[in-house]
């Protein structure tokens, strides 16, 4: 009974902390959006993200992203918590 009402607590826990944080749709975000909420992306990169998008059409995952110059698996793993890919529209969720 403890070990549920431990693990409820942590999950309800964990799900207020990442809204709290937000996370960004690299789908319908604008560049200076990407810069100034994602953490590790600065504005050479968000633009880098958006043209990519702008050129290939709407990211169908955030590994995606890899493609994209100057980002790579790390700045990937680094960034992940705070990027979506959704539906075109939501910038923050």
């Amino acid at each position: 009974m403890i070990k549920k009402l431990v693990l409820a607590v942590t999950l309800l826990l964990s799900a207020s902390v990442s809204q709290a944080v937000g996370t960004i749709d690299i789908n319908s975000a604008d560049a200076a959006t990407i810069a100034s909420e994602v953490k590790g992306i600065g504005p050479i990169k968000a633009k880098a993200i958006v043209k990519y998008r702008e050129k290939n059409g709407p990211y169908n995952d955030v590994e995606e992203l890899v493609r994209v110059t100057g980002i790579g698996e790390k700045t990937l793993r680094y960034i992940r918590p705070y990027i979506t890919v959704g539906k075109k529209g939501a910038t923050i969720e």
